[in-house]
């Protein structure tokens, strides 16, 4: 039993291994919502992503993304520290949002889906996020998407913020990621 475990523990390890870093100077997470009928876009200035992907072995692909949501950005001190408050993104007790993806669907002419678990806010569940790969001359990947969340299903701006008349329910994520080979 033991052997098993330490087998898959080396095979679990070994899978990692070969996922790289997205490269932090060259990448982005932002997002987009509505605050009075007035499109706000934010950023996530720190995160981390580790990418293996390649497009002619999905199955053996794998990326994992975790952002820091202290450290959001909306443009304001005021904005900013309010989302870190416990109606918002409550982040003494969920510092991150996570997304983890193990398989992948190809759409064509280098578009993709990740099929994976996103988490937030203490709530996880299933997320298709689109995206595209776009290969670099300095050797290294692109990957590029964008995908609507409802910042009510994940409980973000509870209580008196649930009302969508100030801040609207439907945020969009943009992501790109500089992916060195």
């Amino acid at each position: 039993m033991r052997k098993t475990a330490l087998t898959l523990a080396l095979l679990a390890s070994a899978g990692l291994a070969h996922a790289t870093p997205a490269d932090p100077a060259k990448s982005s997470v932002k997002f987009v919502f509505t605050q009075m009928n007035v499109p706000v876009e934010g950023q996530f200035k720190k995160f981390a992503a580790d990418v293996a992907f390649d497009n002619a072995k999905l199955d053996a692909s794998k990326v994992s993304i975790a952002v820091d949501l202290a450290a959001a950005d909306a443009g304001s001190s005021d904005a900013n520290q309010a989302m870190q408050m416990k109606e918002w993104f409550n982040t003494s007790a969920f510092p991150k949002a996570t997304f983890t993806a193990t398989q992948f669907k190809s759409l064509g002419a280098g578009k993709f889906q990740a099929i994976g678990q996103f988490a937030l806010k203490g709530k996880t569940a299933n997320l298709t996020v689109p995206f595209t790969v776009k290969p670099d001359a300095a050797k290294g990947q692109w990957f590029e998407g964008s995908f609507p969340l409802s910042r009510l299903a994940w409980k973000v701006g509870e209580g008196e913020w649930s009302d969508v008349g100030a801040v609207a329910d439907a945020v969009q994520v943009k992501f790109k990621l500089y992916v060195p080979k």
